[in-house]
């Protein structure tokens, strides 16, 4: 049987106009990340959140409570970045955090009340950040199944070295 990182991948021959950065499909992901983030910023101001913030939110609406570790999976998130996040968050009254009493070594994340009740801005703030993307549903919804096939071939060719 061969193994597979010994053959070598023939180059291709890029043109030269494809070699500019705003050719660059990984420029276009990254600026764009750049811009949801400034689009989201005023909208998510006035429910008092920042994006990493809603990004956190989003799931314990959609999931319940949860252990830290597992949020922080699910956000693609250490616990050097997350852990802020929670405690601002639980700062704020919209969650909190408690030791798991099977298993010390986990915390678990919950919604207060107050944290429960601000589920009813979803469709607010899908609505702002949808108008501002100025993309139909059907849009949004291809492009993001997209970027998910991308994400994965991608997370599957660093997973192989390459």
């Amino acid at each position: 049987m061969m193994d597979m990182r010994a053959q070598t991948i023939k180059t291709m021959e890029i043109p030269q106009e494809e070699k500019r950065l705003e050719k660059q499909l990984c420029f276009a992901v990254y600026a764009t990340a750049h811009a949801f983030t400034r689009a989201y910023k005023p909208i998510l101001d006035r429910v008092g959140l920042t994006y990493p913030q809603y990004l956190v939110m989003l799931v314990l609406w959609e999931r319940g409570e949860l252990p830290v570790k597992t949020i922080g999976e699910q956000l693609d998130l250490d616990s050097g970045t997350l852990s802020p996040l929670l405690k601002r968050l639980e700062q704020s009254g919209l969650i909190k955090r408690l030791r798991d009493l099977r298993d010390e070594r986990q915390v678990i994340v919950s919604l207060t009340a107050r944290g429960e009740a601000m589920k009813g801005e979803i469709d607010t703030i899908m609505t702002a950040i949808g108008q501002a993307a100025g993309c139909t549903l059907k849009e949004m919804a291809d492009m993001r199944d997209m970027l998910h096939r991308l994400r994965g071939n991608l997370g599957r060719a660093g997973a192989n070295g390459g």
